[in-house]
């Protein structure tokens, strides 16, 4: 809350026909900006709008004609922070100055230390329209961009963070953002922290963040199939980290154990936690079950024990694991250039009934791929011209067919998806994810907005194109039992 402190100095008058000159300033240098110029070679545009920013800048540091006070304050320090502003330049920025000033001219501010450290360059992106920030300073800047309601600081704050998702950090950030855009119902934040999260799970386990995922995170991550990390051994081993740090209540924990998918684990594994992990041991009563059913799954044929179970549920469905069982990284050096291809080995299914069996796939890349309906058409007609068909007007394609087909193949179809790998702020991360399924051997939107004959485009690094193809057998039953 502000309170009256003062009353308006004499210098409001003077700063009064003072603003209203910078003001009209502005909107000279904007219409002069915009004039049309009629096409006359002699016409040219002066903009003196930086000498301008510059003077404003001058005017917040040496408080030049102010006729208004800003007094802020935390709770940690009787010493107050103190700005001589002008009641007009806060008022264009923000509504809520607009209300505080105008009946008073010294008000007090009462911030936490976070946001009172950043309150400085929160004024003086009010007078200039610009700031630099750092990854630590996108949260408290943004909550006072949010408090008084300067939308367009609130907006590009909340553009910074979800462009600046990979940055390196020392303890990590997605994860503290995703539970601040969850806490102000900032939906578009919230849905990118957790696809960037799910994408790249594995190096998140990893890191010091890990450990303050919140239960609600948590569990959402849990459910989800598009999930990329090496295996659901590594995001057991994760979970059960996490256990043992928070130590949450027991509902939470057997909830939590509950979501992993045993199945996609191999039985001397099975075995090996069943005996070796103090959690699973200590919960054990809790998913007895699904340990059960996931040996019988292991044990028998993935069709005789389709008869018997519903396998067309999450349990069973493979998240996009990176192990080379699942699949196989390519590396296309100049992907602009020619058609390329290639081949690889994936395990038939995650049960150990299969566990000898492989499938070979195919793969053939183009770069300038193009639909039918583009195509260029031949006729005898001496009148007809063939319409000249563009390097541009073909798009990348990527088409994914096994070698061979197989009874083996009864019961079973197969999601394909494929991680495109991407560099920002010198890391390399999954942000796009393609995935098509057995009836389709493409995806139509592959790469669809990819510019591959720029070496400086952000799909490519040092001109290769990182891709990783991961197979997915998905169960389903041919033969329903009555039960």
């Amino acid at each position: 809350m502000a309170r009256l402190t003062g009353t308006r100095p004499p210098a409001a008058r003077r700063w009064g026909c003072a603003a209203t000159a910078f003001l009209l300033l502005l909107l000279t240098v904007q219409a002069a900006q915009k004039a049309d110029l009629s096409g006359d070679a002699t016409a040219a545009t002066i903009n003196h709008s930086l000498t301008l920013l510059q003077r404003l800048q001058e005017l917040l540091q040496n408080g030049n004609s102010s006729d208004s006070v800003l007094r802020v304050r935390t709770a940690a320090s009787d010493e107050a922070k103190v700005f001589h502003t002008h009641q007009l330049l806060l008022s264009l920025q923000s509504e809520v100055f607009e209300g505080l000033l105008r009946n008073q001219s010294v008000v007090t501010l009462h911030e936490p230390p976070e946001t009172a450290a950043l309150f400085e360059k929160f004024i003086r992106y009010l007078y200039c329209g610009g700031v630099s920030l750092l990854l630590h300073q996108a949260i408290p800047l943004h909550q006072l961009a949010s408090k008084y309601r300067v939308w367009g600081l609130q907006r590009g704050v909340a553009d910074y963070m979800r462009s600046h998702l990979a940055s390196e950090s020392n303890q990590g950030h997605v994860v503290g953002w995703y539970h601040y855009a969850a806490r102000i119902g900032d939906t578009a934040l919230q849905e990118s922290c957790l696809q960037f999260l799910a994408w790249n799970l594995s190096s998140v386990l990893s890191s010091a963040e890990w450990a303050s995922v919140s239960v609600e995170l948590l569990l959402l991550l849990l459910e989800r199939s598009d999930l990329v990390l090496h295996s659901e051994l590594e995001l057991y081993t994760a979970v059960e980290a996490w256990l043992a740090r928070r130590q949450p209540e027991d509902a939470v924990a057997e909830r939590v154990l509950r979501a992993i998918r045993y199945p996609m684990i191999a039985p001397s594994q099975l075995f090996r936690l069943q005996t070796q992990s103090a959690v699973l041991v200590r919960h054990y009563s809790a998913v007895q079950d699904l340990l059960f059913q996931a040996f019988q799954f292991h044990a028998a044929s993935p069709l005789h024990f389709a008869k018997y179970f519903d396998v067309n549920c999450s349990m069973f469905l493979p998240r996009n694991y990176l192990a080379p069982s699942w699949g196989s990284q390519w590396v296309i050096n100049n992907p602009a250039r020619d058609d390329r291809s290639t081949s690889f080995q994936t395990q038939l299914g995650p049960s150990s009934h299969d566990s000898g069996k492989r499938v070979t796939w195919n793969v053939l890349f183009s770069p300038r791929w193009l639909p039918v309906s583009l195509r260029p058409v031949y006729s005898d007609s001496v009148s007809s011209a063939i319409q000249p068909v563009r390097i541009e007007d073909g798009r990348p394609r990527l088409v994914v067919t096994p070698a061979t087909s197989s009874p083996d193949f009864a019961g079973v179809s197969f999601q394909k998806t494929v991680l495109v790998g991407v560099r920002q702020q010198g890391r390399i991360f999954v942000k796009h994810a393609y995935s098509f399924h057995q009836s389709s051997d493409e995806t139509a939107d592959f790469l669809a907005h990819a510019d591959l004959q720029k070496r400086t485009s952000e799909y490519l690094i040092d001109n290769a194109l990182h891709l990783h193809i991961i197979i997915k057998p998905v169960y389903h039953s041919l033969i329903k039992v009555k039960k």
